[in-house]
Formats: structure tokens, sequence, C-alpha cells
């Protein structure tokens, strides 16, 4: 009898302790056994991370995930799932996961990309305690200005690609035709010096187009407003609206007289969403396209179009909160593992091995290396061959620690050094919008932006004025200036926070 109730007595006293231990265990962050990779591999539960992200399930994508599973289970024990999701599906079927609360571990995310909604949702898990723990290297890879960038209401709810942090503005330009008309593509280039270079063209190349697609218009702006907002020459963290300054409407019937000038394309509203405009690079019959532009942009880009390209920028880099929260990987509230998700996010920004595999694929069979940090084809493999097409490195980890491909200057990270620290920083860099409050108002304002933000960019109207009146009527009766007053509330509260 004595016995019976002394073991209850410890049954009682152990399974408390047992439940705290568990609970514990599952606080994000918590120093635990996980508290770095390679260290108390053994102490580790074998566990398989799920990584999320946009693009096309390749060939040898098993094969991929199978190399990086025997290096995962060395260094952390766990193996690894890749699921991309095609660009297409992404919206829905991601969404679908939210809602099911579907369990994963990772997700690629970004500002353009629905970043700020799902953290309103809860859908991200607050990173600071597993950044301290097991991310300690990250910040002091990426430093300050991205991880302060792409935080919300100074919370890290996302770890921000190293890459390029900031934008630049231009044109790609057909590279023959700058050679046989020998523009001077140097230096940044006004709209007028452009303007001569396309006159040049019209003139002398009947069967190209100066300039394909209505894309430009966005790089203009782009580098003239933080995210349509604050105008970039502003002091002061104003709201405006674009419609109503001057520089804008300027612009606006700039690109009507390049329509009229007969420099776009014909189908310049639609050419750059359909692919054609890119085609039409691709064969030859256009000979410039608006780009944001970064160092070695035009070697990148000679190699997706097919023939050499030339970048010639119109306005200097511009560093915004969309270039620190333009690509991200979020770790998500179903998972089960938030530690060793973070230990694999960790090993992103300071193992080179781990960060290629992802990129390139297995060395020997999907590139060979040619030198310490540059790669090529294996001899037989192409472009069109290959069995594992990079997802797109800018959405994971450090860049920096990438290989580099043949055609690309060796210096490359380098030269992305110095065009970072080069670049103008917004007075609002950090803020991030939060559509949630006016979430209404802003899905009537996007509908209204489609029927007339193409058409305007493309010049393919003839009353400018007239119709950016019709445009701000049609606008306004949306909730327009709803939307105006809540961002500059918030952009007030922000900015007091980060004083």
């Amino acid at each position: 009898m004595y016995t019976l109730l002394a073991l209850l007595m410890v049954v009682m006293l152990v399974l408390p302790a047992c439940g705290q231990k568990s609970n514990d265990s599952k606080k994000a962050g918590e120093n635990s056994s996980t508290s770095s990779e390679g260290e108390g591999v053994t102490k580790l539960e074998p566990y398989k991370l799920t990584l999320v992200y946009p693009g096309d399930a390749q060939k040898d994508l098993a094969l991929v995930q199978e190399e990086m599973s025997k290096y995962l289970t060395e260094k952390i024990n766990a193996t690894i799932e890749l699921k991309p999701i095609d660009w297409g599906s992404w919206t829905d079927k991601t969404n679908l996961m939210k809602i099911s609360g579907e369990s994963f571990d990772l997700m690629f995310t970004a500002g353009w990309f629905g970043y700020g909604l799902d953290v309103s949702k809860g859908q991200f898990l607050e990173l600071t305690n597993l950044l301290k723990n097991q991310g300690k290297d990250i910040p002091t890879v990426l430093g300050d200005d991205f991880i302060k960038g792409s935080q919300i209401s100074g919370k890290s709810y996302g770890v921000p690609t190293k890459k390029e942090f900031a934008q630049g503005f231009g044109f790609l330009l057909n590279k023959a035709l700058v050679d046989k008309y020998q523009f001077n593509t140097e230096g940044v280039k006004t709209l007028e010096e452009m303007e001569e270079m396309f006159k040049t063209i019209k003139e002398n190349e009947p069967g190209i187009v100066p300039v394909v697609s209505n894309k430009f218009a966005n790089t203009w702006g782009a580098a003239n407003y933080d995210n349509s907002m604050i105008s970039r020459d502003s002091k002061e963290l104003k709201i405006i609206d674009t419609l109503e300054d001057p520089k804008f409407i300027d612009f606006l019937k700039r690109m009507r007289q390049w329509n009229l000038n007969g420099w776009f394309d014909k189908d310049v509203v639609t050419s750059d969403t359909s692919g054609q405009a890119d085609n039409m690079i691709k064969s030859g019959k256009a000979f410039a396209i608006g780009q944001s532009l970064k160092p070695g942009k035009d070697k990148e880009m000679t190699v997706t179009m097919g023939l050499p390209l030339v970048q010639v920028e119109t306005a200097l880099p511009y560093t915004t909160t969309g270039e620190a929260n333009g690509a991200m990987l979020a770790i998500s509230r179903t998972s089960k593992d938030p530690e060793r998700a973070m230990m694999f996010l960790n090993m992103l920004y300071t193992d080179a091995k781990l960060l290629n595999m992802l990129d390139w694929g297995i060395e020997g069979k999907h590139y060979v290396k040619i030198s310490d940090n540059m790669i090529d084809y294996p001899e037989g493999v192409t472009a069109d061959t290959q069995g594992y097409s990079s997802p797109g490195g800018w959405m994971f980890g450090n860049q920096f620690i990438s290989y580099l491909w043949a055609n690309e200057d060796s210096d490359k990270w380098e030269q992305f050094e110095k065009f970072n620290a080069s670049a103008e920083r917004s007075i609002a860099l950090g803020f991030t919008f939060d559509e949630t409050p006016v979430k209404a108002e802003m899905a009537a304002v996007s509908n209204v932006d489609k029927e007339f933000q193409m058409v305007l960019n493309a010049g393919a109207i003839d009353d400018v004025e007239g119709t950016i009146a019709k445009y701000k009527a049609k606008r306004d009766a949306a909730g327009f200036q709803k939307v105006q007053e809540e961002r500059q509330r918030q952009l007030d509260e922000w900015a007091k926070a980060s004083q």
C-alpha cells in the first residue's frame, strides 16, 4: 500500500515536470541542445525541414534534395523537402496551406509578395530570440540596415537575402546596336540623352522598335518615389499623391510623346505582361527595355535573353524598404521545430557548400568549378539540357558566398558591396504599411489603377491631363483618400517609435 502510494506521488511529480520541459522547448529561440549547427548533433532528434518557394520543379530536384539532406544530417541531424510552387499557382496554393494550418517550416516572402499582410495575420513567427540563439551569425552577415529595413514595428518576422541593398534604374540595350552607332553608355544618362539614341534607331533601323513595353515607367517611378508615397527629394515624411506631382505629370506627357514618335512597340500596353517584350529583345527586334539594375545585370540577362546586352543607368541607385524586404525567408507558425529551421537559415548565410547546392545543384553533375568561386556547365551540358535550373539565388541566404558563372565578373560581389554602400537611403527606410485597416479600399483602388496606369505609362491616350482627372475621380470614389490618411497615420507612428 505504502509502495503504491509512493509510486503514484512520483508519477504526479514527474508528469508536470515533463510537460513543462516539453512546453519550454517549443518556445522559439530558447537555449537548448539546438544551440548551433554542428554542436550536439547527436542530441538532436531527426527532423525533416520543409522549404516552400516560388519556382518550377526541376527534373533533378530529388537528387539535389537528397544531397542536401545528407549534408544537413551531418550538421544538424535534419533532412529537407524542397517544395517549389510555380509562380502562377503560388498565391492560391500558399493561401490554402496557411488557411488549413498545414505544417511547414520555411517560406519565401517579400514586401511586394504579401509579407506585411501575413505578419498581421500571425502566419510567421517573430524571430528575435531565434536570431539571438540559433541564428546568431545572420545579423553580423546582414548588418543593421538590412535587419532594420526588413522589420515591422521594430520586430523581425523574415530574414532577408543578402544581395543588392539598392535598386538601380535604366535600360538594357542591344549591344550590337550600341556598338554599331557608338552610343556612350558610361555614367548616368539623362532622358534627353536616351531620346537621342531612340531617335537614331527609329531613323536608321526600320525593323527594330526603339523601346519595347511600358516597363520603363515603373522603373522611373521607383527611382523617384518611395513606394509611390514619398518623393525621393523630400526632406519630410509626408505622403503625396503622385497624380498631383508636376514632375510625374510631365513624365506621363513625355511617355505620350514617345508613343507619338513611334518609339514604342504597337502592343506597348500589354507586351510586358504577355512576355512579348522579352521575345522581341531575344530576337533582336527591339533596342531597349526598361529595367531595374544592379552590377552585372546586363551579363545575367545576356544569358537569359541569349544575345549580348549592355545596361545604362538613368538615375542613381536608391534604397527603400522594398530593397530590405524584397526577398526573405520566414518561419511558419506551423513549424514543429522553429529552432531547427533557424539553424538551417543560419547555414544559408555562412555555409557556402549548402547554399550552392540549393542555388546550383550538385558539383560535377549540374556545374563544374573553374576557380574557387566560379563555375560553368559540365562538358555536354547546356542551359537547355541541365537537370537543375537554379530556382533563383536572390531568394536565399547570403548571395555573396554563392558561386559566379563563367560569363560574370569575378569581382561581382565586390561591385555589389560598393553599389550598396553608394546608394541613397530613403528617409522612410524600415517603414512597412499595414493594409489591414483599409483592405477593402486598397482592393477597390487597385482595380481603378489597372484601368488607367498602363495606358498612361504607355502614352496610349490623347489627353493626358483629362485622363488623369478621370483617374483621380474614380480613385477617390474607391476610397483613395482614406488609404492616404491611414498611410500618413502609420508613417507618423513609425517615425515617433523610431526616434
